[in-house]
């Protein structure tokens, strides 16, 4: 496997802030790399600098003679009035046949593909930068936040594709679930040092947990002997009779070592609005129709959302999601029937049309006195404000210096301090750190109110909703199914589209057997919907006699792998605590790994023999 990429000595710094200090990497020819730290750590500035658009203080980053990059920039490409297919000619200088043929495998046709690029979403305009990206023919892609305000269809169109990609990728997201469908091996930048782990996301963010608990506990135990040590030392090293053994005693308090454990970051703890729990539906819309200007998108919607709810609501971009939730609380007019909220319902509201209009003469604390209940003593309004990132001096800046993500906390700051028993939050996480992402995913769960929201992060997603609600084709209705079975579904009709612009038949694909793509499905984190009591399930044939017998043999045997690999993760587990060398954690998490994903595999077997019987 040949080197593309070589980070050396890598040093980066802004004034007192230090990006990178001494950094070193390696990209290998084939790897698919997540790239992950916390906002500001210094990553887009390190892919500026393998680009070539910015230079080190110090180090090297060595490429490879024959390395090809391709980057997804944030910015737009497109000349005025240029349509994509235009775009895609001038940009690769390919012909129009070869053109055409890359954009179709990101859906890219009819009036996306011949109309002016300019007039398509940002999630389109996305997926014609990709195929521009394609046609290139890199070996090494660069992507910056590829998922920002993507739709669900679009990043999984984009997951796909990279996953199919032969050659090497470094992209750097915040999404956990999309890195965890893409990459195999995980670069971390923390305090300006570079760390590669040969793993998917969630296993390095347990690995990085496990290790900094492992580490605090031997700095623990050092800190008890330092302090036995020194408590002899002191009390001895005045004795002519004990001096030598107080002196012996120093020396090894000298030696003493502690291991460097990341300093603290700060980080958002988030607490929801205290609310009584109420009964019945929160909200009732009866014949709506839903758009703008008197021109309906969306017609004929009879919906009925329970207090207690988290109901996400779904679709693709355009469709109509935000318009939704703007009807609902009140700051878009219906085109047509009615929205009714029940009796004593306290609407909060977070979108962008909120956080863009907030008062810029006003600084953050006086709008957060501003929001906060009657009675609420100042150093509460002081603490909300610091979980949200606000602490110090920064409580009095003004709100017309605020950057995007900050507004975004402030106003999250000012629903917490209130007393709304229904929030409705349109893409909450956007301008969020994932592990602020995190925390409010926390808080809602814990929140005893209604929770109406849209996100892009199938992370939070599938943390937080209780039910789903679908924007599609002019309609909204109540999907039948939680977000796994959801995703299944949408994948189930891209891998279908796919096929069918491939010209492979269903009739084809039951004689060939199943697709490479229906069984790489395993490594997306989606699983099919179960449907007890389908008459065409396997699972509801009567078994016979014969069966049974062969269906019990089989629990015996796969009981009893579970309790050899069950021993062997216990094992493993005792042997990863205990150890205090690095590279021996990282073989060690490895197995265990493999061994959990195995336990997995058989538990799943024997719940599935289970339902035989």
């Amino acid at each position: 496997m040949s080197v593309l990429l070589q980070i050396r000595n890598a040093s980066k710094r802004y004034g007192d802030q230090i990006l990178l200090d001494d950094a070193e990497c390696t990209i290998s020819g084939d790897s698919k790399v997540g790239f992950v730290g916390r906002n500001g750590a210094g990553k887009s500035t390190l892919l500026r600098c393998i680009l070539g658009d910015e230079e080190l203080d110090k180090g090297s980053i060595i490429r490879h003679p024959n390395v090809k990059i391709g980057y997804l920039r944030q910015h737009d490409p497109f000349l005025p009035g240029e349509t994509a297919i235009d775009f895609l000619m001038r940009d690769s200088e390919q012909p129009h046949w070869k053109c055409g043929e890359v954009a179709g495998q990101f859906e890219l046709k009819g009036k996306y593909l011949e109309g002016p690029v300019s007039e398509l979403s940002g999630g389109w305009q996305t997926r014609v930068k990709l195929a521009a990206l394609l046609l290139h023919e890199p070996n090494l892609l660069l992507l910056d936040e590829p998922t920002n305000f993507l739709d669900l269809r679009t990043q999984i169109l984009l997951e796909h594709f990279l996953r199919t990609f032969p050659e090497a990728c470094l992209i750097v997201s915040h999404d956990r679930a999309f890195l965890g469908a893409t990459c195999d091996t995980t670069l971390d930048l923390s305090l300006g040092k570079l760390t590669l782990y040969p793993g998917k996301i969630d296993a390095f963010l347990d690995y990085q947990k496990d290790l900094a608990e492992h580490n605090r506990r031997v700095n623990a135990a050092t800190e008890a002997k330092r302090k036995q040590l020194q408590e002899f030392v002191d009390k001895n090293r005045a004795r002519a009779s004990t001096a030598t053994r107080a002196k012996s005693k120093s020396k090894m308090l000298d030696r003493l070592e502690f291991i460097e454990v990341q300093a603290t970051q700060a980080r958002a703890t988030i607490r929801p609005p205290l609310v009584e729990p109420r009964q019945g539906p929160a909200v009732r819309c009866k014949d709506l129709a839903i758009g703008y200007d008197g021109r309906a998108i969306a017609r004929g919607i009879n919906l009925e959302i329970d207090h207690g709810s988290r109901a996400a609501i779904v679709g693709d971009n355009g469709q109509g999601k935000t318009t939704l939730l703007r009807t609902l609380v009140d700051s878009l007019p219906a085109v047509d029937g009615s929205v009714k909220w029940g009796f004593g319902c306290d609407i909060g509201t977070y979108a962008q049309h909120v956080y863009t209009s907030l008062p810029g003469d006003k600084t953050v604390l006086d709008h957060l006195e501003y929001h906060a209940l009657s009675g609420t003593k100042n150093q509460t309004i002081l603490d909300v404000a610091g979980a949200m990132l606000f602490r110090g001096d920064t409580v009095k800046k003004n709100i017309s210096v605020l950057s995007g993500g900050e507004r975004a906390r402030l106003c999250m700051a000012a629903l917490l301090l209130g007393k709304s028993n229904i929030l409705v939050l349109d893409e909450p996480g956007n301008h969020l750190d994932v592990e602020t992402v995190e925390a409010l995913a926390d808080a809602l769960i814990d929140y005893k109110g209604t929770v109406i929201f849209t996100a892009h992060d199938r992370h939070f997603m599938k943390r937080v909703a209780s039910c789903i609600i679908e924007v599609k084709d002019g309609t909204v209705v109540n999907y039948r199914g939680d977000y796994d079975a959801y995703l299944y579904m949408v994948n189930k009709e891209i891998d279908n589209d796919e096929n069918e612009r491939k010209g492979i038949s269903d009739q084809k694909q039951v004689k060939a057997g199943p697709s490479k793509t229906t069984s790489s499905k395993s490594s997306l984190n989606t699983k099919g919907p179960k449907f007890k009591g389908n008459a065409n399930s396997s699972s509801s044939k009567p078994t016979t006699s014969n069966d049974e017998r062969a269906i019990k043999k089989e629990i015996g045997q796969i009981e009893k792998t579970i309790a050899r690999l069950d021993g062997e993760r216990r094992q493993l587990n005792e042997q990863y605590m205990q150890s205090t060398d690095a590279s021996e954690a990282v073989k060690l998490h490895q197995e265990l790994t493999r061994i959990s994903k195995e336990l997995e595999t058989a538990e799943s077997r024997w719940v599935e023999l289970q339902e035989q019987i």
